[in-house]
């Protein structure tokens, strides 16, 4: 319990009480398990089993030659964190407008922002995880878009860990607020720099506000012997646009939670996502869309891509509360497996109580579609190559639903690595 006594009368008074209640309700709670309804599908006992540390800090130890490889080709705003700490020395904030704030949390657990808004999304008590995160969070970042602000380029949050990190733990924590009828885009990466076993557990807070508009890439290629468990909530407000984007394909175990509530009349929300996996590989994403407030949509759009003996979880739903009425929400979950032995479970849900609604949802699990298969052989194309081509074409569907091109054509390219290697030529002629 020292680890724990040394965060729970840390910080400032306002994080001193929330970590006390978050550890409070771990003690209580203890770890989820299958009987969870939302973790039938995912056992986190191997994290549990472990006895993680902290990672100490490596950030004088990486170049910035060593992250080019996960800067998605992007000459934007970048705060980098090694090990769960900020790295002043790999980051660089040029070309933002000059009100906007983009902080580390560390030196600034004080701000206005941190104590108006952290805690107060995710709430310590909203589960095992958050609860860890809070209770035991030393870094992160802050950024903080004012009224009437439109930021051009993307803001990149690159969390990176070393390639000594073994059975260590981290527990990022992200703030980001946009203010009334503001614009920002925000990327959220998680990366290696090895293959190391530890854990990531890291939690998201935003704050979308009236007529604000919030564009959230987050992308997790943690090492393949790694856990990592993502937990985003977002609150929105009358006439706001939250769009998510979600690209996971690393972790031996990789949970990812995205939460949204549409709180004011006329918001929008869209999610879309890609996870592709091989060997052994357990990746889960869970959703939930909570529709507030009347005259609200939400679009949902996420694909898997199984291959080896992997297996791909999606467990989404939709709730629609009395009062939101005229809502509009369709949610689709389809997947492909590579292999005989490949696993696929889809949950779409939808739980209305408003009498004037226009909602649908459907998932679909698959194998690439033969005829189409037969028909590229006939045109001379080998297996292997025509596998190649119905693969992509099936990723590129969502990947095609990003607006910021850098970033579209940043994915499409990691995507190409992952699954079809020297099919990449035929691809792209195609």
């Amino acid at each position: 319990m020292s680890f724990a006594e040394q965060f729970r009368d840390s910080g400032p008074a306002w994080l001193t009480g929330a970590r006390r209640a978050a550890m409070d309700h771990f003690i209580a709670t203890g770890f989820p398990t299958k009987k969870n309804e939302d973790w039938h599908f995912t056992s986190p006992a191997a994290i549990a089993e472990v006895d993680w540390l902290p990672l100490r800090d490596a950030s004088g130890q990486v170049q910035p030659d060593d992250l080019a490889q996960f800067t998605l080709g992007l000459d934007a705003p970048r705060l980098v964190f090694v090990n769960g700490r900020y790295a002043s020395g790999l980051s660089s904030l040029s070309g933002l407008p000059a009100r906007v704030r983009v902080l580390d949390l560390a030196g600034h657990w004080n701000d206005a922002a941190a104590e108006n808004w952290l805690t107060k999304i995710a709430t310590p008590t909203r589960d095992a995880f958050t609860a860890l995160n809070t209770a035991f969070a030393v870094d992160g970042a802050i950024v903080h878009v004012p009224a009437d602000t439109v930021v051009e380029m993307p803001i990149h949050l690159l969390y990176v860990t070393d390639s000594e990190a073994a059975k260590g733990a981290t527990h990022p924590r992200t703030l980001i607020v946009a203010d009334r009828h503001s614009v920002v885009t925000v990327i959220e990466s998680y990366v290696t720099l090895g293959d190391a076993t530890y854990f990531t557990n890291a939690v998201t807070e935003i704050e979308v506000a009236d007529g604000a508009k919030v564009d959230h890439y987050r992308i997790e290629r943690e090492s393949e012997r790694a856990y990592h468990v993502g937990t985003t909530e977002v609150r929105q407000g009358r006439d706001s646009r939250y769009h998510s984007f979600s690209f996971a394909t690393g972790g031996a175990l990789a949970r990812v939670n995205l939460y949204t509530v549409l709180g004011g009349e006329g918001g929008e929300t869209l999610m879309h996502g890609l996870y592709m996996l091989d060997g052994t590989q357990h990746i889960d994403h869970q959703t939930r869309i909570e529709h507030a407030a009347p005259h609200c949509a939400s679009r949902e759009v996420y694909k898997g891509i199984m291959d080896d003996a992997s297996h791909g979880v999606f467990n989404g739903k939709v709730y629609v509360q009395p009062e939101a009425q005229k809502t509009d929400g369709k949610q689709t979950n389809n997947n492909v497996l590579l292999s005989e032995t490949a696993q696929a479970d889809t949950k779409p849900q939808l739980e209305i109580f408003a009498d004037d609604v226009k909602c649908t949802h459907g998932a679909t699990v698959g194998r690439l579609d033969e005829v189409a298969l037969f028909y590229l052989r006939s045109r001379g194309i080998d297996l292997e190559q025509a596998r190649t081509l119905l693969t992509y074409a099936f990723a590129a569907d969502v990947l095609e639903r990003i607006d910021q091109p850098d970033v579209r054509k940043a994915l499409e390219a990691l995507t190409l690595e992952r699954f079809v290697g020297g099919g990449a030529e035929l691809v792209a002629a195609a």
